[in-house]
């Protein structure tokens, strides 16, 4: 895909992605409930469809109508038939790691994408296993596919040394099925979805520390209650467009309806250091908080970022760009994360950045950029969408061509509708 340099747009939007990782832990958290669960909004992207027939394998009764999803969880879940495809999404599997581990006597298998099952899956079935679970797969359960036999766990008391909301997910779903309440530490807190949206459920998962890192896990006496939740939308989907303001000048957006729980705004956090000029309001709260920000593009200064990387991993991609159009030299560091992820994205930043003649140097855990003027490239995405949708949104500054852009769809299926709308030209 090419695209060409625009001058500068302004503009709201509304209609981007709902949030990838609340789509895939409101469609298996139905799996836990009585009654019927009404989900408006629903990211209609590869990955969360896979999700939708993942939970129809298990036994929910799906149908959809309007503008809603309706999901009726069955009375035990079941052990399907068929392998249950994730597609490409590391969230979706892990998280059915976790639940999947703890159904006694089920039997499940689960896989994906040649580039999900090349992606680690020890952190979860490691931890599991340690507690009682049966889960086999490739490389001592590291790669899918995976089987699993379920196991009814004891309760268990488990220290994670990663920062990983998935981990921490994994193991508060298999804690629930428990015989009693269980224990999770972790090193800094990660994004805390799953505690938050299971408590408003009915679940009992209680904080131990100031700093939301320890926390326990009470096993369910019954089914949690249904529940009706409009998804807002991805705020790492959404972070591509305040990054296209930020390396336009004379730019501004209005971003609306986005998620606004802060292990999810870091990356605008880190604009705003950089000197983009940012405004955020509140909107509702019924699950977490939703609102508007608004961004004005500034001059950008480099930036060190080395705490609360668990925060912003998504957006990495993304800052590199932003990187690569600040004045001085820009460092992250504690992010070896990002070569485990759809693809080693150190790997793909370092390599694409320099064919755009950016000067960069390659860390195990990070990068240093120096900002300069890009230049237009041939990009490899490494079929990573995160990777094709930074060097589009760099391309508009200076135009660029991106392989393998079919990715994309996996996590935000109308991003070159925006493209488009914003102002860009587009073509093969």
């Amino acid at each position: 895909m090419k695209i060409n340099p625009i001058n500068s747009f302004k503009v709201e939007l509304e209609d981007m992605a709902s949030d990838k990782s609340i789509s895939h832990r409101f469609a298996i958290f139905s799996l836990l409930t009585y009654g019927t669960c009404k989900i408006k909004n629903y990211l209609k992207a590869q990955d969360t469809l896979h999700t939708l027939e993942i939970i129809k394998a298990l036994g929910a009764e799906i149908c959809e109508d309007n503008e809603f999803y309706y999901i009726k969880a069955p009375a035990n879940i079941k052990s399907p038939n068929c392998i249950l495809d994730c597609g490409n999404s590391g969230t979706a599997m892990r998280l059915l790691i976790g639940l999947l581990s703890a159904i006694e006597d089920g039997f499940f298998v689960l896989s994906g994408d040649r580039y999900l099952n090349a992606r680690p899956m020890k952190r979860v079935s490691e931890p599991l296993i340690s507690i009682g679970a049966k889960i086999y797969g490739r490389i001592n359960a590291n790669l899918a596919p995976i089987c699993i036999q379920g196991v009814k766990p004891d309760g268990f008391n488990f220290t994670s040394n990663i920062a990983s909301a998935q981990v921490k997910s994994a193991l508060i779903l298999a804690a629930l099925f428990a015989k009693k309440e269980s224990y999770f530490k972790e090193i800094e807190l990660s994004r805390d979805h799953s505690e938050i949206i299971l408590n408003k459920m009915g679940a009992c998962i209680e904080y131990l520390n100031d700093e939301k890192t320890f926390i326990k896990i009470k096993p369910l006496k019954e089914k949690l209650k249904a529940f009706e939740v409009c998804i807002p939308n991805d705020p790492s989907s959404a972070f591509y467009f305040a990054l296209a303001v930020c390396i336009l000048p004379h730019s501004r957006v209005t971003l609306k309806n986005v998620l606004l729980n802060k292990t999810r705004i870091e990356a605008f956090k880190i604009l705003e250091k950089m000197g983009a000029k940012i405004t955020y309001s509140v909107v509702n709260e019924d699950f977490e908080s939703v609102g508007e920000i608004c961004v004005e593009s500034a001059p950008l200064k480099a930036v060190s970022i080395s705490k609360n990387i668990a925060w912003l991993i998504d957006e990495i991609p993304a800052l590199a760009i932003a990187f690569a159009c600040a004045k001085g030299k820009s460092i992250i560091r504690n992010a070896k994360e990002l070569r485990v992820k759809e693809s080693d994205r150190i790997k793909a930043i370092v390599s694409n950045l320099q064919k755009c003649g950016i000067k960069i140097k390659e860390f195990e855990d990070g990068f240093e950029v120096e900002g300069g003027e890009a230049k237009s490239a041939k990009i490899e995405s490494f079929g990573d969408h995160r990777i094709a949708m930074s060097f589009l949104i760099l391309g508009l500054r200076c135009g660029m061509e991106v392989d393998d852009c079919e990715c994309i769809k996996t996590s935000f299926p109308n991003f070159i509708e925006i493209l488009k709308q914003i102002g860009a030209k587009i073509g093969d």
